[in-house]
Formats: C-alpha cells, structure tokens, sequence
C-alpha cells in the first residue's frame, strides 16, 4: 500500500469514526429525553404563592427594620432604655411568645356526613390539608393564626405520626378543629376564604368547613413551647472592646 492510499484509508476510518460518535450520540438522545417538570398546576400555583409571599414578608421585614433604625435615631438621646424595652416586646410578639387580640374569623372543621351514612369511620384531618389552608390564609393577608388554640409560627411542624396530625407536638384527632385567624384586613379574608375552592378539598375527606363572619375581637394564644435557636451564640467581645 502506498503512503497516498494510507492516507485515503486513515481519512475514511476517522470519518467513519466521528460518524458512529454522531449517530451514537443521536441514539441516546432519543432514548434518554430531556427531563421535563412534571408537577402539576395545584403544585405549581402553591410553589409561586409560597415565592410571592416570601417576597412580601422580605419587603415587610426590611421597612419593619428600618423603621426600627429610625425610632433608636430619634430616642437614642431622651431615654435609650424605653426604646430597648419596645423593642424586644415587639420582638417577642413577632415571635409568638404574647398572646394577641385583633379583629378575624374561626373557621370550625368538623365531620360532613356521620359514619352511619357512610359506614366508615371518619378519617382524621391530614398534614397535607391543614398547610394548604394555612398557605392559603397566609396569602389572604392573616397576621395570627392557632389551631385547637395551639399557636401557628413559621417553624411549627406539621406531620402525620403513626396515621395521626400532629402539630408540634399536639395531636389533632378528634373534631371538631377551631382554626382562629387574626387579620388587620378581615374583609378581604372573609370574603377570599369564603369565595375559595378550599371546603371542596376537605369534602373529599368527609370533612366540613363552617366559616364565621368577621368578628371584631378574637384572642390568639401565645407560643406554649420553647423556641430552639440554631446556629447562634452570643458574641464574646475581644478585651479592649465594650
């Protein structure tokens, strides 16, 4: 063979070579489709209200802050020790450690039809509910919010333990549940809750919703467990420093 025609043959191999890798790659392509997002649109509209609020609960923390900037400029010079006072009794509202009185509704969940009629016994109020109506009355503009009078914060915990509810540490398995919200806009919450889908999802369980009318003082009770603080610890200032 001469050098031309080796040439020719190492050509042709290499093109074959770089073809197979094509049609290789084509193939599994084929075989493996790109991913797609396979939630549906009730997943979808819960993951934008959780993001919406998020955002709004940022923005409010910021203006929160800076008003809080503003009050120490204006008292640091008449009497720092009032304004420190104010300040951690806002915090420890804000952190669900007072009890707290304001304008809202009760939402009463209870039984639809008795276990006679269905000849099954009533199945318990699952985890996956109770968050949805608490996502749901968080985007109505709900302040305050308790279940069977045990305070709802951001932290709470809720889980099905051994086919039962759980809140924390409360278990949810007798009915009825009284769901008190206190809202600073309960016009716009009685009439969202009342125009939502939400009493279709807990039919399904066999479950009713009963909605008061707004009432104009309703008493949410304060946190009953201790808050655990993670990842914190007091600063030990260095010697020289006050």
């Amino acid at each position: 063979m001469n050098k031309s025609n080796w040439k020719q043959g190492m050509s042709f191999s290499f093109i074959t070579l770089i073809f197979g890798l094509m049609l290789a790659i084509q193939f599994r392509t084929i075989q493996e489709p790109i991913e797609r997002d396979t939630r549906d649109m009730w997943q979808l509209r819960e993951d934008l209200k959780r993001e919406q609020q998020l955002q709004v609960d940022l923005l409010s923390e910021i203006r929160k802050y800076e008003e809080l900037i503003d009050t120490y400029k204006e008292k640091e010079n008449q009497n720092p020790e009032t304004a420190l006072n104010n300040t951690l009794q806002n915090l420890k509202r804000e952190a669900g450690l007072t009890d707290i009185t304001g304008p809202g509704i009760i939402i009463t969940i209870d039984q639809l039809f008795d276990d006679e009629l269905l000849g099954t016994e009533v199945a318990h109020i699952s985890p996956e509910l109770l968050r949805r109506l608490i996502n749901e009355l968080n985007s109505y503009d709900a302040d305050y919010i308790s279940i069977n009078n045990h305070r709802i914060l951001h932290t709470t915990v809720i889980r099905d333990i051994n086919g039962e509810t759980k809140i924390d540490n409360f278990s949810l398995k007798d009915l009825p549940v009284e769901v008190k919200i206190i809202s600073y806009n309960t016009d716009k919450l009685y009439s969202r809750i009342n125009a939502s889908a939400t009493d279709e999802d807990f039919a399904i369980d066999n479950l009713s919703l009963s909605i008061s009318e707004p009432i104009k003082n309703i008493t949410v009770p304060a946190y009953e467990n201790p808050i655990r603080v993670k990842n914190m610890k007091p600063l030990n200032p260095k010697k020289g420093e006050s």
